[in-house]
């Protein structure tokens, strides 16, 4: 009896669904027979280790795939955090991004096929001569391979080194993307060969896919080393000299750092908390202690619960992507009027909401038309846009609609301001829609 067995007597879809089972806590085949009684757990892709699998065995589906096309040798495909790589040895000759999609049609090809993934053990001296004509895997076996036998996957025409697991075969790879390849050196070290690493990405559906697509392009579009580049043209514009000093630092003594994750998936050091011994020796610190001492050195505590206060308001700038919400934002509110007649009731809307604690602002531009004012504040991000017309004026009221040019109607001024404190206050991320 195999996991896949048991969950399809449970149910079709479970089964389906299903990248790997883990048995006893360990990560083991869909399709590897259990050996006794255990605890099963079925794994889905929504799942680190499930994903470690999924991404795996997608690289041993690139892997076929390069051996197919480029003829080298295979040496390392791991999962990584974000997809899978494979490096191969290319005597003579480099890898081209124009290759990609003869490589993705290759992998469509083996998807296509349903290779079963079908683990073997075998011993050190066979597979010694099986891969005579890979000094790489030949290393590996040598140098990391301390048993009398290891483990190989097969899938098609593919074996190779692994200690696996894996899917139940290829065609459970619903959507593989190429996207990128570089040099590396053989285990990272310079004096070894020189590698060609190609990176890819899969899901277990197209939307997965689709979605990861919208995130790299925004990632890119956000990436704030484009606005350094524009803030180093300025700086060379400006004139005046100027220096750049990275990495520089001091060293206090242990701390914590807390990371955070930005939009790119990139991680920035912001909260610490430190332990400076030096301050307290320049400043001649002491203090009594419990035994009447009165020359105890003190430890002074840094405390930074935001850390760089620049470094935040980059990190949630890249974050947000322009569209901060409601109560983090510097355009919270725009007065839209619909005609001269109504421009001074709009600045006097504009005020009350100012006095009550908004950043709000009025566009009295005569040379744009009502359309193109409101179109105008949304693409600025202002959250909300309050059109104000005859009709609002004699009522003392607004016309509300949000960025996202979604209307709330008519609703009287001293409400707004109610319902938007209450939106501020709660640290709403989407006030647009709660309004």
């Amino acid at each position: 009896m195999t996991p896949y067995q048991l969950a399809a007597g449970i149910s079709r879809g479970l089964a389906d669904n299903a990248v790997i089972a883990k048995v006893n806590g360990e990560l083991w085949d869909l399709d590897r027979p259990l050996e006794g009684d255990c605890s099963l757990e079925l794994l889905t892709f929504d799942n680190e280790e499930a994903q470690a699998v999924y991404w795996h065995s997608s690289a041993h589906i690139l892997g076929e795939a390069m051996e197919s096309y480029y003829g080298g040798c295979l040496c390392y495909g791991p999962p990584i955090e974000n997809g899978f790589y494979y490096d191969m040895y290319i005597e003579d000759r480099g890898i081209s991004s124009t290759e990609f999609p003869t490589l993705e049609n290759t992998c469509k090809n083996i998807i296509k096929e349903k290779q079963p993934f079908e683990r073997l053990e075998v011993s050190k001296e066979i597979l010694l001569d099986m891969f005579k004509y890979n000094k790489f895997k030949c290393r590996i076996l040598n140098e990391k391979v301390n048993t009398p036998t290891t483990t190989v996957y097969r899938c098609g025409p593919l074996i190779d080194l692994c200690r696996g697991p894996h899917v139940r075969h290829t065609g459970k790879i619903k959507a593989l993307k190429i996207f990128k390849n570089s040099s590396t050196y053989w285990e990272g070290k310079a004096d070894m060969e020189t590698l060609q690493r190609i990176y890819g990405i899969s899901f277990p559906d197209n939307k997965m896919m689709k979605e990861w697509e919208k995130f790299q392009e925004e990632a890119r579009n956000r990436d704030h080393r484009k606005i350094g580049k524009q803030l180093q043209n300025s700086l060379n514009d400006f004139g005046e000299p100027w220096k750049l000093n990275p990495g520089d630092g001091a060293f206090y003594g242990p701390k914590i750092d807390i990371k955070i994750k930005d939009a790119i998936g990139r991680y920035h050091q912001c909260a610490t908390i430190q332990l400076d011994f030096q301050l307290p020796i320049r400043f001649n610190l002491t203090y009594v202690g419990k035994d009447s001492d009165d020359k105890k050195r003190p430890v002074i505590i840094h405390r930074a619960v935001l850390g760089s206060v620049e470094r935040m308001i980059a990190i949630l700038a890249e974050n947000y992507g322009g569209k901060w919400p409601f109560w983090l934002s510097p355009r919270q509110v725009m007065v839209v009027p619909v005609g001269p007649t109504c421009e001074k009731y709009a600045q006097q809307v504009c005020r009350e909401f100012f006095e009550a604690g908004f950043m709000a602002d009025v566009d009295l531009d005569h040379s744009c038309t009502l359309n193109k004012k409101i179109r105008n504040a949304q693409l600025a991000q202002y959250n909300f846009i309050l059109v104000v017309g005859e009709k609002e004026k004699v009522n003392n009221a607004v016309n509300v609609r949000t960025r996202d040019n979604k209307v709330h109607g008519e609703i009287l001024v001293t409400s707004a301001i109610e319902k938007l404190k209450k939106l501020k206050k709660s640290h709403a991320l989407y006030a647009e829609e709660e309004f």
